[in-house]
């Protein structure tokens, strides 16, 4: 093996972990959203978009590394405690829950709970 061979092969052999790992697919983030209200309440659904848009603003698109999961309380305590329960259960990165009854309700879940006002 000449030296010039050698070469060769020992820089194709130090790029090559560096290549495998730029082709890596970029890691879907989930987050979960619990409101109050009917899904098809037209305050909640302009919230919705607002947060989408937002999102998007700092390049979370969803398909393609965002995944957002919506459960809604249609106004109803035990409803919300369901929602809360599924949502918890999807284990998302983050739970972006509407209003203080939500949150109280979400808090009771056995995970822990953050509250940012």
């Amino acid at each position: 093996m000449s030296r010039r061979e050698f070469i060769t092969l020992l820089g194709g052999a130090t790029a090559w972990p560096i290549a495998a790992r730029a082709q890596q697919p970029e890691r879907m983030r989930r987050i979960g959203v619990l409101a109050p209200t009917a899904p098809d309440d037209a305050e909640a659904q302009t919230r919705f978009a607002a947060l989408r848009q937002g999102l998007q603003r700092f390049g979370w698109i969803e398909g393609r590394n965002l995944q957002i999961d919506a459960r809604w309380g249609a106004g109803d305590a035990g409803a919300i405690g369901s929602a809360a329960t599924e949502l918890a259960a999807l284990a998302p990165d983050v739970i972006v829950a509407s209003g203080s009854a939500v949150a109280a309700i979400y808090c009771r879940q056995p995970e822990p709970c953050r509250s940012y006002s």
